[in-house]
């Protein structure tokens, strides 16, 4: 049977139902994506080996696996798509002026507070333009997830994505005015050693790293928590109630240090920034509502209360 005599079908909707078979894992998956049941999802499958005339997965009980023409055509759906959405953005006129439904995964803290100042005016500016904000800070499955972009602060650990690198985030050492009294005064770097810390898990454990500001002279230290924790908020707070010292991103303890209620220990010291990278998988068409977002979140991120331009250490 000829192409020809599938007229009736939408081939673009045949490859991105593909498509998704494969990055999903399975058709229950796909059908769930797309919002419509597993044997629509099967048929479309079956249509497309019909029409090309090749058996495209290998289906059992428990596992899928894709044949060689599946291989095949998966990279050659996946152009095909990306230049098909490449020509709709084109002649809508969306390729300066962004519309739907943008994707972003951003870490709880700086996604709460921070970045949202950033996120109101990409959606003022572009009217036709809603944002799903997904507050994780798990690295996602960009393609099952349907994400179009993550906002991480540190370092990068997929280099099999394009990251391009926002700003920094000063981090600083802090407690309580209680928890320092109960101690001699720190005057010197080593009197931070005899303090209880508090550890974020996600950048520290077991250690701190201080670095002196004018000197760049590097010191480390053994801690025992006794408290971890993943969460800035959480760390924050141990903090305040006096359970321990903490090194936190300076912009979530600033209303402390005004009011009092925690205090900068040995300002000249302080730990390594922590990078801020926007994320995204590589690909051939980016749509607009990407780009703008990108082009925004470069230009006012370094401009944001608690960061500062890279390399500004």
């Amino acid at each position: 049977m000829s192409i020809s005599s599938f007229g009736g079908i939408d081939r673009i909707d045949l490859m991105h139902t593909f498509i998704r078979i494969v990055e999903s894992g399975s058709l229950s998956a796909a059908a769930q994506q797309m919002q419509t049941s597993q044997p629509t999802v099967s048929r479309r499958l079956q249509t497309l080996e019909r029409m090309l005339g090749a058996k495209l997965i290998l289906r059992t009980t428990h596992a899928m696996k894709l044949t060689d023409d599946g291989q095949r055509c998966y990279r050659h759906a996946k152009m095909l798509i990306e230049k098909w959405s490449a020509l709709e953005d084109e002649l809508r006129g969306t390729v300066d002026e962004p519309e739907g439904t943008l994707r972003v995964r951003a870490p709880h803290a700086f996604g709460q507070d921070q970045l949202i100042a950033p996120l109101t005016e990409y959606l003022q500016r572009y009217s036709n333009m809603s944002v799903d904000w997904m507050l994780n800070d798990r690295t996602p499955d960009f393609i099952a997830e349907h994400i179009d972009c993550m906002i991480q602060v540190g370092e990068i650990t997929d280099p099999s994505m394009v990251a391009v690198l926002l700003a920094e985030v000063p981090r600083i050492a802090v407690a309580s005015p209680a928890l320092l009294a109960r101690y001699p005064e720190i005057q010197r770097i080593e009197d931070l050693a005899v303090l209880p810390w508090v550890a974020l898990s996600t950048y520290y454990r077991n250690e701190v790293t201080l670095q002196h500001k004018d000197s760049g002279q590097s010191y480390q230290f053994d801690i025992a928590p006794r408290m971890s924790t993943d969460s800035l908020y959480a760390a924050r707070k141990a903090a305040e109630n006096g359970l321990g010292a903490v090194l936190v991103s300076a912009w979530i303890v600033s209303d402390n240090i005004a009011d009092g209620s925690l205090l900068h220990i040995l300002p000249q010291w302080g730990a390594k920034p922590l990078p801020v990278y926007l994320i995204y998988p590589y690909a051939s068409y980016y749509p607009a509502r990407l780009l703008k977002f990108l082009e925004l979140i470069r230009k006012v991120m370094p401009q944001l209360s608690g960061t500062q331009p890279a390399g500004n250490t």
